[in-house]
């Protein structure tokens, strides 16, 4: 039997220094366009390593710490758990605590999906991808990211 997720995850904003966001449409849910999340893969993994380990997962993009650089925003959001992903955690755990992160990448970067996870990936003007995310919280960070540059 497969653990269940731990409800502390990180979200992590992709984009270019002209403010290009990159978006990646869910396996499964077509139509639902997200940046890199994922939870923790133990209680004490520490945040940089879970978005560290996400992004490559998700994306194929390493943050060397040198030239790709995640940073840490500091602002964390606590939100609903979709009904139809409750399975995946504990019995009665209904909410999750997300951890904004963000990454600048250079334009052109290669994106490698899992396919497991997601289908297609897309860039856009930040505005637009905000629009284009079916989660709230994320379609916020999206709107943020001038003030985090």
């Amino acid at each position: 039997m497969k653990p269940y997720k731990i409800p502390e995850s990180v979200l992590v904003v992709i984009h270019t220094a002209d403010l290009e966001v990159l978006l990646i449409e869910r396996a499964g849910n077509p139509g639902y366009w997200q940046s890199v999340t994922g939870s923790k893969d133990a209680l004490d993994e520490p945040l940089l390593t879970t978005a560290t380990r996400e992004l490559f997962e998700e994306t194929g993009i390493v943050a060397d710490g040198k030239t790709i650089v995640l940073r840490d925003w500091g602002l964390q959001n606590i939100y609903e758990i979709y009904p139809v992903w409750r399975h995946r955690y504990e019995p009665g755990v209904t909410h999750n605590l997300e951890h904004i992160f963000s990454v600048q990448v250079p334009r052109g970067i290669p994106v490698m999906l899992s396919p497991r996870e997601h289908t297609a990936h897309v860039w856009l003007p930040y505005l637009e991808a905000a629009d284009r995310c079916f989660s709230p919280s994320n379609a916020e960070a999206i709107l943020q990211l001038p003030q985090h540059l």
